[in-house]
């Protein structure tokens, strides 16, 4: 690069330096230094009554003649909270100490002030989350890292799903022997009905390293095996490992375990008649939906309405700055009205601005004057971007639609990309009795949209009611609706301890039963002898009353919001959970750097933006064009004075072109101009060192035009 554009040596190595930095920072790696071995990594995963334990831990080996920087890096579940951090060194035991924002935060401002190089490292993915930490390892020296995190297990269409990412970033061997080992050991009283390992390092050549008995998994591969499988190389393996299973569930409707004056009830009947349900679905067609984002939506929109059964009525609305309907009123599921809905939902195009406000407004109205006894009402809005038209007052229309549901039937919030206002959904669905779920634009996405409604598809009970006579401290125990293959899990204390004086009950509406609200018999025996874990069931407690005060902190303000979040640092620091509202300090030996490690909230944008608003400076340059960030597009650029093309192509960028006067853009017939609004987050791209750029992947020819310039617009595809 140097010898072809003379004089751009200093730009161009400012750019690889910033793009090593943020890139790393994302989940994509530079090849790791050869000086250093990892001769053990070793999962071990242990499952009693859903409630996952996962310790992770791996000895690395300097094995050059000076210190060395080794660096531990891992994913872990989103779901998951850490709760240990240990480092082995020399003899010496290192502990990470979890402690309040504010703790941990002047820890690293003390840091800072002494030339440390302190930093507070986080990542969100689509399923997992990025722990990083690294220290100074004297020569011909070794390391032990040991992480601890936990989780309970969610039950979705009738199977637990436990996620283990397995990443040593080099192939890790001890001569011509694989230390690297998986082991997944699964306790569950009531029998485990079936088991099975799924995800990317399960198939072709890895798929004999794989063993699994009634209720233990292990996976074993040897160094060839490490380098063959298809997310394998050189460095190492790099996929996932998902245990599916369920368990035996006799003709009662319940599960509860008992310990330590603890109960943990895991309520999740499959042999109730299904309600006909009224749902009606909500679809964003404003222009930022164009694209894949669109193609994708029509796609899982027709597969979910061949799903509908006859009995279920619907109704499809598709809005920009317009509500546009299908059919004013709620239809029944005949053939013949399927047939036009998907012909309707084939030929929504994008267009024009975003009135979230009308459009979930409308669809309340369609359910709420469509009452029908006996059945289940569903309210379900996807959407990629900010309300901009109409109402766009956050407050306003999260207080209006709250006025229009008025608890009658919950809202579910999809968020399609990383642009999309994904706090004020999560708001909006939580107050109505739902829950938000972000769509991540990958290739499979009409998959995920299909996956959600499966989890919704078949109600079987609804406003349902969990009594505990001689409990207290108990986690939710009211829930609007229970769907066929999920659970509903309710945690406790039982006063002082006396089993005989507990009595649970379940009170809900299953409709063909009866129209009212009525006692469900739940078989209850007392398995207080059952072999558990000392504390387990008070660390699940715990975890499920930590995660559900977060949802309650998010909904709150003024003092109610403080003590909610005064409540949640109690128990997080009581039961070392890294959660969003405390952090992991890394303590090192002395004089190694210090590392505040914290646990981010769903929505946070990734430190991958920070790159893009410096980019420029690394790049130079005079006029500039401006990109948004946050889908699945590339970009491609070259400086126009070197005789070759250089091509970066980034994982989250997408490409909005502003409507001034100066700028407009177009590919064939389509017109960008003032169609989208420029976002805050920009990275901006010298225009006199732009030879081309791709606006639509699937639009292969084109201009774009700057001042009266020109520059042909070009895509390629994965296949060129």
């Amino acid at each position: 690069l140097t010898t072809c554009c003379p004089g751009s040596s200093g730009r161009l190595l400012g750019l690889s330096f910033l793009l090593k930095e943020e890139i790393k920072g994302v989940g994509l790696s530079w090849p790791k230094p050869d000086d250093w071995d990892i001769y053990s990594f070793h999962i071990n995963s242990t499952v009693i009554g859903r409630y996952a334990t996962t310790v992770i831990t791996s000895r690395v080996a300097n094995r050059i003649e000076e210190s060395k920087e080794i660096e531990f890096h891992v994913q872990i579940p989103k779901n998951a909270f850490i709760s240990k951090f240990r480092m082995f060194i020399d003899g010496q035991v290192y502990d990470g100490v979890v402690k309040t924002k504010e703790q941990a935060q002047q820890q690293y401002t003390q840091a800072v002030s002494r030339g440390e190089s302190a930093g507070i490292v986080s990542s969100v993915g689509r399923t997992m989350e990025e722990f990083k930490t690294s220290v100074t390892v004297a020569a011909h020296k070794k390391v032990t890292f040991e992480l601890t995190y936990e989780e309970l297990l969610k039950r979705t269409r009738g199977k637990y799903e436990l996620q283990i990412h397995t990443r040593p970033m080099q192939p890790v061997k001890d001569f011509k022997f694989s230390y690297l080992q998986v082991d997944v050991y699964i306790y569950e009283k009531a029998g485990i009905s079936f088991i099975d390992v799924k995800g990317g390092l399960s198939t072709k050549a890895l798929a004999n390293a794989i063993t699994k008995t009634h209720a233990w998994v292990y996976f074993y591969p040897t160094v060839d095996q490490q380098k063959t499988c298809d997310s394998c190389g050189e460095q190492g393996m790099n996929g996932d490992l998902v245990i599916v299973y369920d368990v035996n569930r006799d003709t009662g409707l319940g599960d509860i375990k008992t310990s330590d004056g603890y109960f943990v009830h895991h309520f999740a009947p499959s042999s109730l008649p299904r309600i006909p349900k009224n749902i009606v679905f909500i679809i964003d067609q404003s222009g930022s939906m164009s694209g894949r984002k669109m193609e994708q939506t029509r796609i899982a929109l027709v597969h979910i309405l061949n799903d509908l059964a006859g009995d279920d009525f619907f109704g499809v609305i598709s809005f920009d700055s317009q509500i546009f309907h299908w059919k004013r009123e709620l239809v029944q599921a005949t053939s013949v009205n399927l047939e036009e809905a998907k012909e309707f939902a084939r030929n929504i195009m994008e267009r024009g601005a975003t009135d979230i406000n009308a459009a979930v407004l409308e669809g309340a109205r369609m359910l709420n004057a469509h009452p029908r006894e006996g059945s289940a009402s569903i309210l379900i809005l996807l959407t990629d971007g900010d309300p901009t038209s109409g109402v766009t007052n956050f407050e306003i229309i999260q207080s209006n639609v709250r006025r229009a549901i008025a608890g009658k039937f919950p809202l579910y919030c999809l968020g399609f990309g990383f642009d999309v206002k994904f706090e004020f959904l999560e708001k909006m669905s939580l107050e109505n009795n739902g829950v938000a779920r972000r769509i991540y634009e990958d290739s499979d996405a009409d998959v995920q949209l299909k996956g959600f409604y499966e989890e919704v598809a078949t109600p079987l009970l609804t406003d349902v009611t969990m009594i505990y006579l001689g409990g207290t401290n108990l986690t939710q125990t009211n829930f609007s609706q229970y769907y066929n293959g999920s659970e509903i899990v309710v945690a406790g204390e039982i006063m002082d301890n006396d089993i005989e004086t507990f009595s649970p009950q379940v009170v809900a509406i299953s409709v063909r039963i009866s129209p009212q609200k009525h006692k469900i018999n739940c078989n209850f025996q007392n398995t207080s002898q059952t072999p558990l874990a000392v504390g387990l069931l008070q660390r699940v407690w715990a975890y499920l009353t930590v995660k559900q005060l977060l949802e309650k902190e998010l909904l709150l303000s003024g003092a109610e919001k403080e003590k909610v979040k005064k409540e949640v640092l109690e128990k997080s620091l009581k039961y070392s959970f890294v959660t969003p509202l405390t952090s992991m300090v890394v303590t090192k030996p002395e004089g190694e750097k210090t590392q505040v490690l914290h646990k981010p909230k769903e929505g946070e944008a990734q430190q991958l933006y920070r790159g893009f608003g410096r980019l420029n400076y690394a790049m130079g340059g005079e006029q500039q064009l401006t990109f948004y960030h946050a889908t699945k597009q590339s970009l491609f650029f070259s400086p126009m004075y070197c005789r070759f093309k250089t091509v970066l192509s980034f994982y989250f960028i997408t490409i909005f072109l502003t409507g001034s006067s100066q700028f407009s853009g177009h590919s064939g017939k389509k017109d960008y101009t003032n169609e989208y609004a420029l976002g805050r987050r920009v990275m901006k791209i010298s225009h006199r060192k732009t030879e081309y750029l791709c606006v639509n992947e699937r639009e292969t020819r084109g201009t774009v035009r700057l001042q009266g310039g020109q520059r042909s617009q070009r895509c390629r595809t994965s296949s060129t």
